[in-house]
């Protein structure tokens, strides 16, 4: 016969180590997150070798472009010159779980690529890449509009050009494919990526379908500081297949 007593005892032997196992996860998860934030910040401090810094590269060419271009339908970000400190940060953000994308958190993990010196060298050596000179732009209207929105709310932190923010590690975004601009806009709106400035998710909940269009659009015929050459291709990579890409997301 079971009595009250018994079925106390088994529910306790039951709800203590499902705590105890909470307990560990919860405190594993922070470590993990204390980790990654020491190893952004001593990768930031580092001076990065950029030879090495290429032969990293080789295993994000397959879904970036040996030009660092990404893909026009946005399904891949132009990473090719942007800012080392952000490029950084993302990295590190993916290994923390910080942003939502299993392929490129493995590609980014410590088996993968290595410590802060890799994450600071592969860093330095996209950042120096010309970028895409027709790169994915969205239509041609409503510009007034959308100059008018990123003046009033883009601006500070982006600068006036989208140029981005280095100390602060605030993206460029001039440059960047208007597929891939719209994506991270709605997942920041709706909280998929979990690295968002808390300012800016606020700020563009109140945004119509045309504010964002008009913004978005703006942007990306923002006109980037350092393009390459029409026919420019990486010399690096001269015997990548360029004909084949993965399947995007």
């Amino acid at each position: 016969m079971i009595n009250r007593y018994s079925l106390f005892l088994s529910s306790t032997l039951i709800t203590i180590p499902l705590l105890v196992f909470s307990t560990l996860s919860n405190a594993a998860e922070q470590l993990k997150a204390t980790e990654q934030i020491n190893e952004f910040e001593e990768a930031i401090k580092l001076t990065p070798d950029l030879e090495n810094g290429r032969a990293k590269y080789r295993t994000c060419v397959t879904c970036h472009r040996p030009e660092g271009w990404g893909t026009l339908d946005g399904a891949y970000p132009q990473i090719a010159g942007q800012l080392p400190s952000v490029l950084i940060k993302q990295m590190a953000d993916f290994r923390a779980n910080n942003r939502d994308n299993p392929i490129m958190r493995a590609f980014a993990s410590q088996r993968s690529l290595g410590g802060p010196q890799e994450i600071a060298d592969v860093a330095a050596y996209v950042s120096s890449l010309p970028m895409n000179p027709n790169h994915g732009r969205g239509a041609p209207i409503n510009l007034e509009l959308g100059k008018r929105i990123y003046e009033r709310d883009c601006k500070d932190c982006h600068g006036a050009n989208g140029e981005g923010n280095q100390e602060d590690h605030v993206p460029k975004i001039q440059g960047q494919h208007y597929a891939y601009l719209k994506r991270q806009f709605d997942w920041i709106r709706n909280g998929r990526r979990r690295n968002a400035d808390e300012k800016m998710v606020k700020q563009i909940q109140g945004y119509s379908a045309r504010d964002e269009v008009a913004v978005l659009s703006y942007v990306s015929h923002i006109k980037p500081e350092n393009t390459a050459e029409q026919d420019w291709r990486n010399s690096h990579f001269q015997r990548y297949d360029r004909s084949w890409r993965p399947a995007g997301r």
